[in-house]
């Protein structure tokens, strides 16, 4: 392989994204402080997650500080209940020149049981900005 061919093989291999991880970017045990007046685990909370999942992602593809820029398509499927242990898996989905595409996937499993199902799903947007908070590329320039 040349050099030129070797470089932008490098160049590629760089701006590949790593495949999702084999362990969850958070997991948490949901505690009362953490209930609605209903006594289900309040919606904030999931998305505070939500968004704390999709930095850990975005800096695990990049040594970068990242900004949430938008959060779409979030759907709540089942409540959340006291004592259900959540887990939020996440996937780089797509990059571009300054941002990172997070898919969320939230599961819930219930105390006591075996069973484990998804409750909420999200993609969020990251930005990778520098010092002064101006966007950088994620990966090289």
């Amino acid at each position: 392989m040349s050099s030129y061919n070797s470089h932008l093989w490098n160049k590629k291999m760089n701006n590949a994204l790593k495949p999702p991880s084999k362990e969850p970017s958070i997991r948490l045990v949901m505690l009362p402080k953490y209930t609605n007046p209903d006594g289900d685990i309040f919606g904030g909370m999931i998305l505070s997650l939500i968004d704390e999942a999709a930095a850990v992602e975005a800096q695990r593809q990049a040594p970068h500080r990242f900004v949430t820029v938008s959060m779409d398509s979030i759907q709540f499927h089942r409540p959340v209940q006291v004592g259900d242990i959540v887990s939020l898996w996440c996937q780089a989905v797509s990059v571009g020149r300054s941002s990172i595409e997070i898919h969320i996937d939230v599961l819930a499993n219930p105390r006591r049981s075996d069973e484990e199902y998804k409750v909420t799903e999200a993609s969020v947007t990251m930005v990778a900005i520098n010092e002064e908070r101006k966007a950088i590329p994620v990966f090289g320039d």
